[in-house]
């Protein structure tokens, strides 16, 4: 079994407790427009343009030469500039003979043993802090198969794991995760179907109905709520929120984590030929960080644990 995985990040402190592993898996059904992973927002394997690593057409061409495609890369005064994607039959040809890294590939297909190997060098780390393993994405419920053995393996060499979902997905997605997950992280990134189909591309009954069903089940949850100026930083998508936390997630949820948005990403839309979408949002930063933390003092008003930004100490297990 294979996964198509973007990123492996060590030693991370930010999704989930202790010291971590994080594997980012490619593929999203949402298309959050302050998304700062674009390169896995698509689960086929792409190939991303540095053009300020590039060392010259005249100096290396190295991949021009192995390209296949003749007009497939594109050059402006003389470095590698972009990718015509029409003509590009991703054979990453060019990803290989460039000494700059100039070119570079989004995503490899992987097996659960390499991902173990990879895993198993931080043992140490997880047994001295609490930590493990955690599967981002991307969207890691798309390959929800990969994941379920992925997460089995790592359960039968004792280390703890951790999923970072939206959840939209089909309940039987979800359950083959379970069995084998100890915490659960998952956003709210607004309470209104509508908006939330504006900003993102789906509506949010799925997801809605997800986390309810992980609680009723039992299951504690870490929530985050990514703050977006002109889009859900207002009073009342904070209210419905802490509503909902209440009353249909029974508020067994460990941490509200509040995620002021900033602007990341920019060179990874530009590198795969993406125009930034949060290009025109303009916010005065001291009064957003401001609001912010007036956000997070009304949901300690209300007893749901609320926290600007992550903290470690405030994660547990599921």
């Amino acid at each position: 079994m294979k996964g198509t995985v973007f990123n492996i990040q060590r030693f991370t402190i930010n999704d989930g407790p202790g010291l971590r592993t994080e594997l980012f898996l490619k593929g999203c059904p949402l298309k959050c427009r302050w998304c700062s992973n674009p390169e896995g927002a698509m689960r086929v394997i792409q190939t991303g343009v540095y053009r300020t690593k590039c060392i010259s057409r005249r100096k290396c061409n190295a991949c021009e030469e192995v390209c296949p495609r003749e007009g497939a890369l594109y050059f402006y005064r003389g470095k590698i500039a972009a990718i015509d994607r029409s003509k590009c039959v991703n054979c990453f040809a060019c990803v290989k003979a460039c000494p700059s890294e100039a070119i570079k590939q989004w995503g490899v297909s992987m097996t659960v043993e390499e991902c173990m190997t990879e895993i198993r060098k931080d043992r140490g780390y997880y047994d001295r802090s609490g930590g493990g393993v955690t599967v981002s994405g991307g969207e890691p419920l798309l390959q929800s198969d990969f994941v379920a053995e992925l997460f089995k393996t790592c359960k039968d060499e004792g280390i703890q794991t951790c999923i970072e979902s939206t959840f939209f997905a089909p309940w039987e997605e979800v359950e083959k995760i379970l069995p084998y997950t100890d915490v659960i992280i998952s956003d709210l990134k607004h309470m209104d179907t509508q908006i939330h189909w504006k900003y993102t591309g789906v509506h949010n009954e799925t997801i809605l109905r997800n986390l309810k069903r992980l609680t009723d089940e039992g299951r504690t949850l870490i929530l985050r709520i990514p703050v977006i100026p002109e889009v859900n930083d207002n009073m009342e998508n904070m209210e419905a929120t802490a509503e909902f936390i209440l009353h249909e997630l029974h508020n067994r949820v460990s941490v509200l984590q509040l995620l002021s948005y900033m602007r990341l990403g920019e060179e990874k839309y530009a590198s795969l030929g993406i125009p930034y979408p949060m290009v025109d949002v303009k916010f005065n930063r001291k009064s957003f960080q401001k609001c912010v933390s007036e956000f997070a003092d009304y949901f300690n008003r209300q007893g749901i644990h609320c926290t600007v930004g992550t903290n470690a100490k405030d994660e547990t297990h599921g």
